[in-house]
């Protein structure tokens, strides 16, 4: 039953990719689109844990690093997503009581993983932007994570709990069930 949850997660992230690069590049402010693949691993890390979040994180961070229209080096979205889905881990018991703390959790998230993603760009020397227009980035990014994050994470939430709980049920029922 992994597979199924697997292919599940799969579908979610590139859903969530495809939206953002294709979808939202159409109503983007200033350039800068909603942050859905971020939102995906803050909901992973506020039901799972930030084990399973940072091994998410990577894997969406490496699909849009190379996803098109990516235009700048490779694995600098991966990093900013392993980051922010540890973090995220971290602190979900939090964010997982109040509606209120998961959109603060969002937030946070957002500014550090947008954070991480410009500070690799000038350590790597790729695609730097003037300070005043990177806090202007910055601060539309987490207003577009914040404003989407209520309609978004509660269902994503109730999605991986339930692929998470599938295979648990199937094992548990079969552990209850066991001949003596």
């Amino acid at each position: 039953m992994t597979a199924f949850r697997d292919a599940a997660l799969v579908l979610v992230v590139g859903l969530a990719v495809v939206a953002q690069s294709v979808i939202f590049r159409f109503v983007a402010v200033d350039g800068v689109v909603p942050n859905l693949a971020l939102i995906v691993v803050v909901a992973a890390a506020i039901s799972r844990g930030s084990q399973f979040a940072a091994v998410l994180g990577f894997a969406t961070g490496l699909l849009l690093d190379l996803a098109p229209p990516a235009d700048h080096v490779a694995g600098r979205w991966a990093l900013a997503l392993v980051v922010v889905g540890y973090l995220a881990g971290r602190v979900r018991q939090d964010a997982r009581t109040s509606p209120v703390m998961a959109v603060g959790l969002v937030a946070a998230m957002s500014f550090v993983g947008t954070s991480v993603f410009a500070l690799t760009g000038v350590v790597l020397d790729d695609g730097v932007l003037p300070v005043d227009l990177t806090i202007k980035v910055l601060l539309i990014s987490v207003l577009w994570d914040v404003a989407l994050a209520p309609f978004l994470v509660p269902g994503l939430v109730w999605l991986v709990d339930r692929l998470g709980s599938y295979g648990r049920t199937t094992g548990s029922l079969a552990s209850t069930y066991r001949m003596p």
